[in-house]
């Protein structure tokens, strides 16, 4: 295996630097002051417009999606330089489609589906939410109590689900429900997909969560689905989530690189430029170690992530090491923003500068798709041969 990319994979990575730079980091001003103003860390319709034009004349919809669609179908290693680059900048924008639930549905679709789903998704022409975490269950998905019975051609769905992103903009929502409950996660789990709209499918409230996004609770009431909207077979939904999630955790490693090697940066400019007591605070130890760590525990992460990603690539069981870089790169990313804010002082703890916004963005990434805990429990349990 290669420990750095390919040199078309590398350009790829400086052509998404160079739309970040030029592109996105301009929209930061106008960000953090709408998340000052409490108006949430959003870009405007018009704004979006303009990225969704640039970078879609740039060649950078669809990355990953199949080639048979328009799609560029580069392997999980190429992403990381993109994803890395991404995860730069605090203004909030996702290159269609987003990757894990295009994995998903790569992996389940039926025909029907291929064309009135998967295709227009991974053309970037719709946007998808996904349904798992239930008040109560926490990361237990056997805990998930939302269910679906099977009514003539249709299935029943009744439950509850909470902090599905973008479920209100979404045209369609991949939704996780107990369809045998005997067998939970070990063949009772199913996915279905339900259209904007569908009368049963409520939205009851937005969450505002820390760093200026939301969250949405959902509220399923006898929500009548064709029977032609479960994904994939009938109590096989569990391991294509799974799958989704580990697209999902590369992703956030990637991310965090991204956040920690801003961080890093600004420590590197900034440090030179600020005198105390007479000298540059490049010159104290404290400033000079967290520097040097720093970049160690970068440059340790990025190869963790490009070996996961490559054990994907390769058809390769890669669950473990997807935990590792999720849990090791959050924790990462969280320590070395923390030093920069640090650093920056008074002035770092503004919410002038991206650094408490990036400090709020890996916060959270610390708890959704699995908190750190559970990554722990999980790796241990492997390497210890135990099994639930």
């Amino acid at each position: 295996m290669e420990f750095a990319l390919s040199e078309e994979h590398q350009m790829l990575k400086d052509l998404v630097r160079r739309f970040v730079d030029g592109q996105l980091m301009p929209l930061e001003r106008a960000v953090l002051a709408r998340e000052a103003a409490g108006g949430g860390t959003i870009i405007t319709p018009e704004e979006r417009a303009t990225i969704d034009k640039n970078s879609h004349e740039l060649g950078l919809w669809g990355l990953d999606a199949p080639a048979e669609f328009g799609g560029s179908d580069l392997p999980t290693v190429a992403m990381i330089g993109v994803n890395e680059e991404i995860g730069r900048t605090v203004t909030p924008y996702t290159l269609p489609p987003d990757s894990p639930n295009l994995r998903m549905l790569m992996a389940t679709v039926n025909d029907e589906q291929r064309a009135q789903y998967l295709e227009p998704y991974a053309r970037g022409e719709t946007v998808s939410a996904i349904g798992i975490s239930e008040p109560g269950a926490g990361g237990d998905p056997a805990s998930m109590k939302t269910h679906a019975e099977r009514d003539g051609d249709e299935w029943v769905i009744n439950g509850r689900k909470i902090w599905v992103s973008r479920v209100a903009e979404a045209d369609f929502t991949i939704l996780m429900a107990v369809t045998d409950k005997a067998l939970g996660v070990r063949g009772g789990i199913s996915a279905f997909l339900i259209d904007k709209g569908t009368p049963g499918f409520n939205v009851v409230r937005q969450i505002p969560m820390i760093g200026g996004l939301y969250t949405y609770e959902i509220v399923l009431e006898d929500c009548r689905v064709p029977a032609s909207k479960l994904l994939g077979k009938e109590g096989h939904g569990f391991a294509p989530m799974q799958l989704r999630l580990s697209t999902r955790r590369v992703q956030i490693a990637s991310w965090s690189i991204g956040l920690a090697q801003r961080a890093l940066d600004m420590i590197c400019e900034y440090a030179p430029q600020r005198t105390t007591f007479g000298a540059p605070l490049s010159e104290r130890q404290a400033i000079q170690w967290w520097v040097a760590d720093a970049a160690i525990s970068i440059h340790a992460c990025r190869l963790m992530t490009y070996d996961a990603a490559w054990k994907i690539d390769q058809g390769r069981e890669a669950r473990t090491e997807a935990s590792m870089i999720k849990l090791y790169g959050t924790e990462m990313a969280t320590e070395i923003i923390d030093q920069a804010m640090q650093t920056y002082g008074a002035m770092g703890m503004t919410k002038e500068l991206p650094l408490q916004l990036m400090a709020s963005t890996v916060r959270a990434m610390r708890i959704y798709e699995g908190p750190s805990e559970i990554h722990r429990w999980v790796i241990a349990r492997q390497l210890l041969g135990l099994r639930r």
